[in-house]
């Protein structure tokens, strides 16, 4: 899925460099979608790596009880895990108030996986749509940006699921569009972000559902990332906005916030940590890591700190993808 980006409108190409035993932080209150105030993000602790044996979907990876034993030699000389995602999407990843550094809950779970690897994780902002393109282009070693895992995305790079998300529709607050939820969309204007399962999935399915059923066509807003579509729902330019469920949740918790969930979600799916094809071992090092934090429990600790638990999975496996 991914989408809602809502941070702090002006986006940096900030780099944060996170040490591989920094302490988790208690939680703490988060940046608004339309605040530029949040609290600081303290990396995943960096716990036993002895713990979990590789699950399904693993493959050279089952049964090694040192995840870090799977890291492929060129990145463990590195010494660095180089992480790219697009910071516009409280609370899994977005830009601190110094409009820079990358904070969030992709970017704990980044730290923990890189700590239990013997790594440092090192998060670059990249606007979403590129972050594929630049994994096949040996730019990052990794891709942690909200992705859904999809069959049509493992042709081109590989996934470790970590977690399950719906789609939400996000309106103004007082919903004066009157949007009554997901099946409410004919004949609105829907913004969404470039690139996402919202613009090449949800918008196709709705508006064919639509017209099947002699009603007008959802109209869609593609705009470059989720900042730009929530600016546009709040400016009038469309009815609605489409996102992942957890970031339009959060988004209408926050103090002072102009936007609201209109109906429940839907589509759950998994998230997927995106890995280059030609990676080698590196998928296996990153699901014997995940599994790792799952069992010490640094896992659920950092979805409890940024409020969205319920998403929490227990079983990642390699390209997880449902349909």
């Amino acid at each position: 899925m991914r989408s809602l980006r809502l941070s702090h409108p002006t986006r940096a190409a900030g780099v944060l460099t996170v040490a591989a035993v920094l302490a988790l932080t208690a939680c703490s209150s988060k940046k608004a979608a339309t605040s530029t105030s949040t609290s600081p993000t303290s990396a995943a602790t960096s716990a036993s790596t002895g713990a979990t044996s590789a699950a399904s979907g693993s493959s050279s990876a089952a049964g090694a009880s040192d995840p870090a034993s799977l890291v492929p030699a060129a990145i463990k000389s590195a010494g660095t895990l180089t992480i790219a995602a697009d910071a516009t999407y409280p609370p899994n990843e977005s830009l601190d108030t110094d409009g820079k550094t990358i904070i969030g809950m992709d970017v704990d779970l980044g730290a923990g996986i890189a700590a239990k690897l013997g790594l440092k994780a090192t998060f670059t902002n990249v606007t979403f749509d590129q972050i594929i393109p630049g994994l096949a282009g040996g730019k990052y070693n990794l891709g942690m940006s909200s992705f859904t895992d999809t069959k049509e995305r493992e042709a081109k790079v590989d996934f470790v699921t970590y977690y399950t998300a719906g789609t939400s529709v996000m309106v103004l607050k007082g919903n004066p569009a009157k949007i009554g939820g997901p099946d409410d969309l004919c004949g609105r204007k829907v913004a969404i972000e470039t690139g996402t399962t919202q613009e090449l999935v949800d918008i196709p399915a709705k508006t064919k559902a639509c017209t099947d059923a002699g009603k007008k066509a959802v109209t869609a807003v593609a705009l470059a990332d989720q900042n730009a579509a929530s600016l546009a729902v709040e400016s009038g330019r469309a009815d609605a906005t489409l996102l992942d469920s957890p970031v339009g949740e959060y988004e209408a918790k926050q103090p002072g916030t102009k936007f609201e969930v209109a109906g429940k979600s839907y589509n759950d799916a998994p998230y997927g940590i995106a890995i280059p094809k030609d990676a080698g071992t590196l998928k296996d090092a990153v699901l014997a890591a995940l599994q790792a934090m799952i069992a010490d429990g640094s896992y659920k600790q950092i979805l409890d700190k940024w409020g969205i638990a319920d998403g929490a999975i227990d079983k990642p496996v390699i390209n997880g993808a449902t349909s």
